[in-house]
C-alpha cells in the first residue's frame, strides 16, 4: 500500500471513537443493528490503526505526550505506548 492509500493514524482513532460511541448507544437503547454496526466500524479502524503503524518510528514519526494522553483517554494502548516512547514530549 503507497503512503497515500495508507490510511492516517490521527483520522483511524478518530473513526475509532465513533465507532466505539456507535456501539454504546447501540447496547444503551438495545439497538442491535447499531451495536454490531459499531463493532464492526471499531474492527475496520482497529485494522487501520494497525495499517498507519506500520512502519512507523515513534522516535522520528511520533506526536509526544499529546498522543500518549488520546491514547489514554480512548483506551488504546498502541497509541499511549508511541506517545510515550516518542521524542516530541
Amino acid at each position: 500500500m503507497s503512503d497515500q492509500n495508507k490510511p492516517g493514524l490521527v483520522q483511524t482513532h478518530a473513526n475509532y471513537a465513533a465507532a466505539y460511541a456507535k456501539e454504546t448507544i447501540g447496547s444503551v437503547t438495545g439497538s442491535e443493528d447499531w451495536k454490531s454496526s459499531g463493532q464492526a466500524d471499531k474492527q475496520e479502524a482497529i485494522d487501520g490503526m494497525k495499517a498507519a503503524s506500520q512502519g512507523r518510528d515513534p522516535q522520528t514519526n511520533g506526536y509526544g505526550k499529546a498522543e500518549e494522553m488520546a491514547g489514554k483517554a480512548v483506551g488504546c494502548e498502541g497509541m499511549e505506548d508511541e506517545g510515550a516512547h516518542s521524542k516530541k514530549q
